[in-house]
């Protein structure tokens, strides 16, 4: 799993490369906590085109990266997700909460 990280004023744009399971939840999860640990950091849109395959411990990942920027007052935009990602998030009820690009 490849997690790459680009600060853009108060938005970290992120690109996911791999599959996010419980394999790689863990380090994907650190690698965006420490992308957002400045409190200034409101926003992020994440690329999920090179994500290959995700399960539930992926979605805590993005819950819990949404629930912290939330509570700045910001949110969390997934775009480019393949359409067997998009289904999991549907199916989670993620897009209640995220936005999607």
């Amino acid at each position: 799993m490849q997690v790459l990280c680009r600060r853009s004023g108060e938005m970290i744009l992120v690109r996911l490369e791999g599959e996010l399971d419980h394999h790689t939840a863990q380090k994907v999860r650190q690698t965006l906590e420490d992308a957002i640990r400045d409190p200034s950091v409101r926003q992020m849109t994440m690329d999920l085109s090179g994500l290959t395959f995700m399960d539930s411990s992926g979605i805590g990942v993005l819950l819990g990266r949404y629930k912290t920027l939330a509570s700045r007052g910001g949110w969390l935009k997934v775009e480019k997700a393949r359409p067997e990602i998009e289904r999991i998030m549907r199916m989670a009820g993620l897009f209640s909460v995220l936005r999607r690009g």
